[in-house]
């Protein structure tokens, strides 16, 4: 798990770090498994009072590891990196399935969350970002809701918590387009909490001041702003579903095949 992933617990503060930085901590099996294992042993560590969670490197994460959907391409498309497809709507972790835990976990820590994002949040490394409660960000940060790019649709929990951000015809265009959006849009849609030129020093500082709180005041009022949302429940499922629906279909492979032969997709009615 060190290699993906690695933490050290400091007056309270629990700074964590994705630690894959010749791949600009991309995710694959191993950073999948690091970042649920780490979230669900810190939910145990009553010690830690609060959390901050950045990447080493050029970038916080830039999504799914281009390795996986190189695979599917030479696979012939029976699921991302070729891998026998998965029951994603299977649930593993409670609401989730795994690969949503990896960022659900983040929500469900009894402790206060922040993202310490620079470089490029992308894809499933965005829905990572999602899942801390504040996310400060570097001037130069820049972010995507990028599945679309490859045929797919957000699914590691990211569509519920996007719902209680931004207003609905901006994540619809988001998520329809795929667009890269600066920090400073970012700020403007609700999903950026500040922009600070250091983002995990302006993090640990803000998670320090949290963690010199009463941590029963702290605690309950994370429980309390969880639960201002209501049910994520079908919205978690929902994203499974219509992401197993779309894996490996024709139109979903051609969409991989294309960006990686850098032409224009053709798709099918």
């Amino acid at each position: 798990m060190e290699d993906r992933v690695q933490v050290s617990i400091t007056g309270g503060v629990a700074d964590v770090r994705m630690v894959r930085a010749d791949k600009m901590n991309a995710l694959d099996a191993a950073m999948f498994a690091a970042l649920v294992d780490t979230a669900d042993r810190l939910s145990r560590e009553k010690e830690v009072r609060a959390v901050v969670l950045s990447g080493e490197g050029r970038a916080f994460c830039a999504g799914l590891d281009m390795g996986r959907f190189a695979a599917m391409k030479e696979s012939g498309g029976d699921g991302i990196g070729g891998a026998q497809k998965r029951d994603l709507s299977i649930r593993t972790h409670g609401l989730c399935n795994h690969s949503q835990q990896a960022v659900w976990g983040w929500r469900q820590l009894p402790v206060p969350v922040i993202a310490a994002v620079h470089g490029v949040a992308f894809g499933g490394g965005f829905q990572v970002a999602l899942g801390a409660d504040m996310r400060f960000l570097a001037p130069d940060t820049r972010m995507s809701i990028m599945e679309i790019k490859w045929g797919l649709v957000p699914d590691m929990a990211g569509t519920p918590i996007l719902a209680s951000l931004v207003r609905d015809d901006v994540l619809r265009d988001l998520t329809y387009t795929g667009r890269i959006f600066s920090a400073q849009e970012a700020l403007s849609y609700g999903l950026a909490t500040r922009i600070v030129d250091d983002p995990r020093t302006a993090a640990l500082e803000a998670a320090r001041e949290i963690a010199g709180k009463s941590p029963d005041a702290i605690r309950a009022a994370k429980r309390m702003l969880n639960n201002l949302s209501g049910d994520p429940g079908p919205a978690l499922l929902a994203e499974s579903v219509e992401q197993m629906k779309l894996m490996g279909a024709p139109n979903q492979t051609e969409a991989v095949r294309a960006n990686i032969e850098k032409r224009v997709p053709n798709f099918v009615d």
